[in-house]
């Protein structure tokens, strides 16, 4: 499949591998799009795994909401029922990365029969990142968040050679800058991935997604040189899962899929391959 559609909206997917394969639904995040995974899908197909990755609302063009109610977690997690929807899955195993893990750990709360397994890439549960607000400097890591509510000035500082854009894309290798870079010059596109952070207010004061423990099993990878997201929300997420758990602390930064594809796509096939 190469696109699906929810709700007037149509997403872009790169559908990869053996198409009989235990598929496994990719989430990429912030400045990101489905080629972050790039380097990670012929790994897992290599292992007979079917991988479909797609551009998420925001991002994919023809997906790119006014509204930024319709940016709530909810609608996300939607959206990821529906590609399961249109490629005849019943199940999948779900792997986000960054905003990506955001929405993974939301579809392990709200629709966890969905789910074969769960990998989550940098991104704490939720409910690890709001202790670590409380007992650590997480809080000062994540004031970017504050700045993203400015109206206009955050568009036009992630445009390609803006302040936000060389802040937000630092660390990545350069033939990812390029892609994304391309992606972003789009001001409708810095528009619709901005509006992930500018929902979140009212996301956390009255949430879209039953947030809970979660069942599913479960691996969490997290990089130790990670400049956003720190050592007390990682280690803080076991306490958020009830299922089968795995936590791997790799020597990486933030962009792991696109700086250790090698070493997570191992990491995912010995996951699924367990909890499948």
């Amino acid at each position: 499949m190469q696109e699906f559609q929810r709700g007037g909206y149509v997403f872009d997917v790169t559908d990869a591998g053996d198409p009989d394969g235990d598929p496994v639904v990719l989430l990429h995040g912030f400045p990101q799009d489905r080629t972050a995974w790039s380097e990670v899908t012929p790994l897992l197909n290599d292992a007979g795994l079917r991988t479909l990755a797609f551009d998420m609302r925001g991002i994919s063009p023809r997906a790119r909401p006014k509204s930024t109610v319709e940016y709530r977690a909810i609608e996300s997690v939607n959206d990821v029922t529906a590609l399961l929807d249109a490629a005849g899955l019943e199940r999948a195993h779900i792997v986000g990365h960054d905003w990506g893990g955001y929405i993974a750990w939301a579809m392990a709360c709200e629709r966890p029969e969905r789910i074969s397994t769960l990998t989550v890439v940098s991104t704490p549960h939720p409910a690890a990142v709001a202790k670590a607000m409380r007992s650590s400097t997480q809080a000062l890591s994540s004031l970017y968040f504050l700045l993203f509510q400015v109206p206009w000035l955050p568009e036009q500082g992630l445009a390609p050679g803006g302040v936000v854009w060389r802040w937000a894309s630092r660390g990545l290798p350069p033939e990812h800058l390029a892609r994304y870079r391309e992606r972003l010059a789009d001001p409708e596109a810095r528009r619709g991935s901005l509006a992930w952070y500018r929902v979140l207010p009212r996301d956390l004061s009255a949430p879209s997604v039953r947030w809970s423990r979660v069942d599913v099993p479960t691996m969490y990878v997290w990089g130790d040189r990670d400049p956003a997201l720190g050592r007390t929300a990682a280690e803080a997420t076991a306490d958020s899962v009830t299922g089968p758990y795995r936590f791997e602390e790799i020597r990486a930064g933030h962009w792991i899929p696109e700086t250790r594809p090698v070493l997570l796509s191992t990491l995912i096939r010995d996951h699924v391959a367990g909890g499948a």
